[in-house]
């Protein structure tokens, strides 16, 4: 079972990865949260790939300057915030059939959205 958890954490983490990817080419794909779960999934299922993640000349920077209390770019939580809301929004709107649902969609964006205003911020001197 350890085996199977192990093998799903480096596909989530490879996956996310490949997100955080496209975020730095992509204006409105986030980077940051992408390149954090990765890894948080591969610290937990290999030190080989969590390391080469840490070290790595381009994406390496976005973790630690989390990790290490700097926070995140101003333009990763714009991106962030504007794909919460919309998605929320969307499902709210759209998708969801009753009106706890629809309350529970507004209240999850209004929650990420404190969540992401209290990080603190990445200034350029910082990098």
């Amino acid at each position: 079972m350890k085996q199977v958890i192990k093998i799903l954490l480096i596909f989530v983490g490879t996956v996310s990865l490949i997100l955080g990817v496209i975020g730095i080419i992509l204006p409105l794909v986030p980077t940051t949260p992408f390149l954090l779960l990765a890894a948080a999934c591969y610290v937990r299922s290999s030190e080989r790939l969590y390391n080469w993640l840490m070290t790595n000349k381009w994406f390496g920077s976005y973790i630690q300057n989390y990790k290490a209390g700097r926070g995140i770019p101003l333009k990763a939580k714009i991106t962030v915030l504007l794909m919460i809301w919309s998605s929320m929004l969307y499902s709210a709107i759209f998708i969801a059939s009753h009106l706890f649902l629809r309350i529970g969609f507004i209240f999850g964006a209004c929650f990420f959205t404190v969540v992401i205003s209290l990080t603190k911020t990445l200034k350029h001197e910082d990098t």
